[in-house]
């Protein structure tokens, strides 16, 4: 009855036989599994074994091969038992079932893989279900598949075209090329390469991973009928290579193939868009999709979002988001990083909380993408609030966020929050020991850091570039030759030498540290000196005012054609100032648009402000700086007042006071140096309007002390601190009297 179709009937009938006969329960069993119904087959499997009436290997076979379809390895290690007790394990058909069973788990492959070496009559299904089973692992243990295929080989077993397939899928994950182009050549000499669109397709997708894409494109070229599926490995594989234009010439091609699009493809060519920050094109296959009838499912939509929000159309990108119907943590994640991604931190903070409200958990990059705009805002209270929600949600053991804790309480300036954190980290990394060490640098605890360093020494932690670079920074502000020698050390034992940066920072820490011999000496040995290395060795003349040096330096990295940068002329200009050389500065400031078209910026009109203002040149330096706009170049007209009022240019101090109060009306600063240039003046009556100025505005100048004053601060006034002052006392007259 089975056979027109009427399984409800056959059910009832059996249902009310009592009958013993093996072969008729296993017709019900195959009935059953060919119309889906896998749990019905198991619970016949058990009825037979309950009853007594027992199993045979075609009632195993099909209640394993039930087992691989829902996915229950534990039912089918039970049955596995009774195929040990029956010796049914040996059986080709049951054997092959039984891999299939394990190899689909992970975790299982050594089981499928022992079921595999106790078959004695393995054919293709067994040989194919151990390759699909290694194919699916994603670490060494997926190149075993090769070696089962060669076994098949030499038992004169040929492979089919899903073995094929899993061997190039196998090729793909490990970067297997060579491995990869055998199959290919297996493929060629079976006459299986044509005609077969998985194979095809999973060639060109094996290619494209293996960096092979000639030979993708040559497959690619010689299909007579493409799919989109094809279209689809090639278009992702060129926009993963970083050839998003190539990717997205060919989705055109497609289009003019007439080949209708899924959401795959699309979300694919709206990626190369975003890579290119492309548009109007992304617009355009956005609109393809719609016209099409493509369901943007939430992976197409996601990649729409981001790549509106990569383009600066943010409100787009959130006209997307607020239209999901069904939306998951990486959407939300896309719509958070493109909100900090356009400055609008106010806002990622309003996705989080409705990420929250949704009870959806948020994952490790939703938290580093929080703390890292709190940290870039300096705000301690969100920042506080998301580590209060790291610690409730189970996220303090992820080392990545901990460690983006510890950077967000560096930036808030709450160094000790910092110290306190990562004191409690049970098991810190290279990232933790540099943040820390890097956190107590830029608040100027130089020595901090050295003893941070010497603990994560000892803690046997090695330290990579990013920690050497930290090391000489605290090293230079410390002017600590010793250490910088060490770091020199370490570097030529680790065979650091090509690394440029680490070099030109060691340039710069020896020309603090007051050894410009040994800069020389370092520079003179670098290897392929890029423009980064000029510039150091140019900046280390200049802090030790060898203006001359720079300037013959500069020359010469011109003669070898290395073209300068913003940062060369600042060095060259700043040299020249402290140097006093007036005609040099003027020709290398020059030089900078006519020979090198370079525009200058703030920084280069102050050094030039700068030189003219201490060679007494005041018109010529303000003729540099009246016709900038006055916002960004307060440090130019800076310059020139301090000049003016060195030289006692009341009257062109007055004009640039003036102009400096309407920039920087909230500094102190400019006050002061106009006031200064009227009390010298003898203008009083101008220097309490200043003085009014200050007061109204609720301006406060930042109190100096002498030696006496820092006393009575950190010296409490007790006996013992009045005894310290009046030695003190006494040791002044002392000196005096002498």
């Amino acid at each position: 009855m089975t056979s027109f179709g009427s399984l409800a009937d056959a059910k009832w009938v059996f249902d009310k036989i009592i009958n013993r006969d093996l072969s008729l329960w296993n017709s019900a069993i195959i009935a059953y599994f060919r119309a889906a119904y896998f749990c019905e087959v198991l619970q016949l499997y058990l009825n037979l074994k309950e009853r007594g009436i027992g199993v045979d290997g075609l009632a195993i076979n099909f209640a394993l091969k039930s087992c691989i379809e829902l996915q229950s390895v534990e039912f089918g290690r039970a049955i596995h038992g009774d195929c040990v007790k029956l010796m049914l394990n040996v059986d080709r058909f049951v054997g092959s079932s039984l891999v299939g069973l394990y190899s689909k788990c992970a975790v299982c492959i050594e089981d499928a893989r022992r079921v595999f070496d106790e078959m004695t009559d393995r054919d293709v299904v067994a040989y194919t279900a151990m390759v699909t089973g290694y194919s699916q692992l994603s670490d060494y243990r997926a190149m075993e598949a090769f070696g089962i295929a060669r076994d098949m080989q030499k038992e004169g077993v040929d492979p089919n075209r899903v073995t094929l397939v899993s061997l190039l899928q196998v090729a793909s994950q490990l970067d297997a090329l060579l491995e990869g182009k055998s199959i290919h050549a297996h493929a060629i000499r079976r006459g299986c390469d044509h005609d077969d669109e998985i194979l095809e397709t999973s060639l060109i997708d094996m290619y494209m991973k293996c960096d092979a894409s000639h030979m993708a494109e040559s497959v690619f070229d010689r299909k007579v009928n493409r799919t989109v599926a094809s279209w689809n490995v090639m278009i992702a594989g060129l926009v993963r290579r970083g050839q998003a234009a190539e990717a997205l010439e060919l989705f055109c091609l497609m289009k003019c193939d007439n080949i209708r699009p899924d959401s795959v493809l699309l979300a694919n060519a709206v990626l190369g868009c975003s890579v290119l920050k492309c548009i109007h094109l992304g617009a355009s296959i956005h609109g393809c999709g719609i016209r099409a009838g493509v369901h943007l499912d939430l992976v197409t939509t996601t990649t729409l979002i981001d790549m509106y929000a990569k383009c600066n159309r943010i409100n787009e990108a959130r006209e997307l988001f607020n239209e999901m119907e069904a939306k998951d943590v990486i959407s939300f994640n896309v719509m958070i990083s493109g909100y900090l991604q356009s400055g609008l931190v106010d806002e990622a903070f309003e996705i989080f909380a409705g990420l929250v409200e949704a009870g959806i958990r948020p994952n490790p990059v939703t938290m580093l993408s929080m703390l890292s705009a709190a940290a870039d805002l300096t705000d301690i209270r969100k920042g506080r609030c998301i580590h209060g929600y790291v610690l409730r949600h189970g996220f303090e053991m992820v080392v990545e966020v901990v460690n983006q804790i510890l950077n967000m309480y560096v930036k808030c300036s709450k160094i000790d929050k910092a110290k306190e954190l990562f004191d409690r980290i049970i098991n810190k990394d290279l990232v933790s020991w540099t943040s820390i060490m890097m956190g107590y640098v830029h608040h100027g605890l130089a020595d901090e850091a050295l003893a941070i360093f010497y603990l994560m020494r000892g803690a046997g932690e090695e330290p990579d570039s990013v920690t050497l670079l930290c090391l000489l920074q605290a090293s230079s502000h410390l002017g600590c030759l010793k250490q910088t020698r060490e770091v020199h050390g370490y570097v030529n034992r680790n065979h650091m030498e090509r690394d440029a940066v680490i070099i030109n920072s060691l340039v710069i820490t020896y020309a603090k540290c007051g050894r410009l011999d040994m800069a020389e000496v370092l520079f003179s040995n670098t290897i392929g000196r890029g423009l980064t290395s000029w510039n150091s060795m140019i900046a280390a003349y200049g802090m030790h005012g060898n203006c001359t040096e720079a300037l013959s330096l500069f020359h010469q990295m011109i003669a070898e054609k290395v073209e300068p940068d913003e940062l060369t002329f600042t060095s060259l200009l700043s040299a020249c100032s402290h140097a006093g050389l007036v005609e040099e500065g003027r020709r290398v400031f020059h030089s900078m648009t006519a020979e090198h078209f370079i525009t200058p910026c703030e920084e280069h009109y102050a050094c030039m402000v700068d030189l003219l203002g201490r060679a007494g040149c005041l018109k010529e330096a303000y003729d540099f700086v009246k016709f900038l706009p006055l916002e960004g170049n307060a440090s130019a007209w800076s310059a020139l007042l301090a000049a003016c009022r060195v030289h006692g240019n009341t009257q062109l101090g007055e004009i640039v006071g003036s102009r400096l109060l309407d920039m920087e009306t909230a500094s102190t600063s400019a006050y002061t140096l106009l006031s200064s240039i009227y009390a010298e003046a003898g203008k009083w009556s101008e220097v309490e309007k200043i003085k009014g100025m200050v007061k109204q505005k609720g301006l406060r100048k930042t109190p100096g002390y002498s030696l006496i004053e820092l006393v009575e601060i950190m010296v409490p006034m007790t006996n013992m601190g009045i005894h310290y002052l009046s030695k003190i006392s006494d040791t002044a007259s002392h000196q005096g009297s002498k």
